[in-house]
């Protein structure tokens, strides 16, 4: 039976004739049949879990805040620019234990991984929440090091994860994604550091979904103790060919202790047929120092939440965001640099290029509590507008409640100048060559601030991808792995 509410949908706004024209009978078929986030669903997935009673018990809190909250929408001034009437919830279901990848799909995650490995150290590869790749042991760490799959952790090291698990970074009850998150969170990783230790070379994280799963909800949560270093880079990517209708409502905490560094770097590349909702927040103790660095490539529509809490005197933390859209992208990245104690430093760049129909909003918040004195911060979000009909809405925000504080804010947005490319053509150079190199020149300096060169080199090769000037549209479409397409 055809699922009527699946073409009724198709027919808002943000949906055009070629998508309801490429549904085929049997996704709708299947679609129809869907048992989604019911009392019943629910109940069936928590009885297929191993978890402690208290994971239990926080699931079920979980649930029922996100049966109490109501869906968002423009009315609420966090959604005013992001239209998701499109969306429909009661199209996805929880992971199920028969959702199963087909070979193809798990041979092209794995691939990716692969290509992950050589740029870092050790890591996990996971598809549908499920590790098919990488090593989910301790495996060539120091002592005391942990890189487990979420699950896992839960298993292995219960007390460890019932500690920082949905209680110090990400409140669950903050909007209806995030519960659903936390009652119905799949897989994911952890990674904990002990105190005084280091961890030399950069680690990694891969996260794949595919066609046989069409939700994910992976957590990835990161505790560094006192003193402690690591690095951390995490990648998303789509495997499904028919490039289904998906959901991803994610999650990512960052603890890092007094005196800690943590350098974190979470590249968003889900196909365009993928909503995107996460919340991640990093939570910054004393003289503790955090490079977190953002790529936004991919997903039909993202909502992100990105906070960095600085709890303890001298904490800083610096964040570097880079964005790319093309073709009716939407994505919505809002930032908030919340000072709590005195001498604390933040610094944000975020740049953007859009293309074709696409549309990137940012808003971003300083808050400086009343006795975070001393503090210094600054947010700065450019814009390249590479079309006529792409836009970019920039909101940077102050909030201080201290008088004797350093904070700038600022916002730009600016088209390709004709006489830059008149320039170039009139020595010689090819008008695409041209944009490719003032985009190139945009990014230059949110590129120059991550200090990983594997990722600077990801970033630029994701961005000419995306640009479509040396490889073909096919080819350049997002939900390809970043790092495979700028290789």
């Amino acid at each position: 039976m055809i699922n009527c509410d699946r073409l009724k949908a198709l027919c808002e706004p943000g949906s055009t004739f070629d998508e309801i024209s490429s549904m085929t009978i049997s996704e709708l078929d299947r679609n129809s049949k869907t048992e989604t986030f019911s009392d019943r669903s629910f109940q069936a997935f928590i009885e297929g879990l191993v978890e402690p009673s208290w994971a239990i018990d926080r699931r079920r809190e979980a649930f029922a805040a996100f049966q109490a909250l109501g869906m968002p929408s423009s009315r609420e001034e966090e959604w005013r620019r992001t239209d998701i009437r499109a969306f429909k919830l009661e199209r996805f279901a929880p992971a199920s234990v028969t959702d199963s990848a087909s070979v193809d799909e798990v041979q092209a995650v794995s691939a990716a991984g692969a290509l992950l490995s050589e740029r870092y150290a050790t890591g996990l590869v996971r598809l549908d929440g499920r590790v098919v790749g990488g090593s989910s042991s301790a495996a060539g760490l120091p002592p005391g090091v942990l890189l487990l799959g979420l699950d896992e952790a839960i298993r292995t090291v219960p007390e460890l994860v019932r500690r920082y698990l949905l209680t110090t970074a990400v409140d669950p009850r903050v909007d209806k994604f995030a519960a659903l998150h936390a009652a119905f969170w799949n897989g994911g990783a952890f990674l904990y550091v002990p105190k005084g230790t280091r961890v030399e070379a950069p680690l990694y994280h891969l996260i794949g979904m595919s066609s046989a799963r069409r939700f994910d909800a992976s957590h990835t949560l990161v505790v560094l103790e006192e003193g402690a270093e690591a690095t951390l880079v995490q990648e998303t990517t789509s495997v499904d060919p028919a490039r289904g209708e998906a959901l991803h409502a994610g999650a990512v905490e960052l603890i890092v202790g007094a005196g800690a560094k943590l350098r974190f770097v979470n590249i968003q590349n889900w196909n365009d047929a993928t909503w995107h909702f996460s919340r991640e927040r990093a939570v910054v103790a004393t003289g503790g120092a955090l490079q977190w660095t953002v790529g936004g490539l991919g997903s039909r529509l993202s909502k992100v939440n990105q906070e960095v809490a600085l709890e303890g005197s001298g904490a800083r933390a610096q964040v570097n965001g880079v964005m790319f859209t093309t073709g009716k992208q939407h994505l919505a990245y809002f930032t908030r640099q919340d000072h709590a104690a005195p001498d604390t430093s933040s610094d944000l760049l975020y740049k953007a290029g859009l293309m074709d129909r696409s549309r990137i909003v940012w808003k971003g918040m300083i808050r400086v509590e009343k006795g975070a004195q001393k503090t210094d911060a600054y947010q700065k979000n450019d814009n390249l507008v590479l079309s006529d009909e792409a836009r970019s809405d920039s909101i940077p925000g102050l909030e201080i409640e201290a008088d004797d504080v350093r904070c700038t804010h600022g916002a730009t947005a600016g088209r390709v100048d004709d006489e830059m490319i008149f320039y170039a053509r009139s020595r010689g150079i090819a008008k695409n060559e041209a944009i490719r190199l003032i985009v190139e020149g945009f990014f230059a300096n949110v590129y120059d601030r991550i200090s990983l060169e594997p990722v600077q080199e990801t970033l630029r090769g994701a961005v000419a991808a995306k640009l479509m000037l040396d490889r073909s549209r096919e080819g350049a479409a997002a939900g390809a792995p970043a790092l495979e397409r700028s290789r």
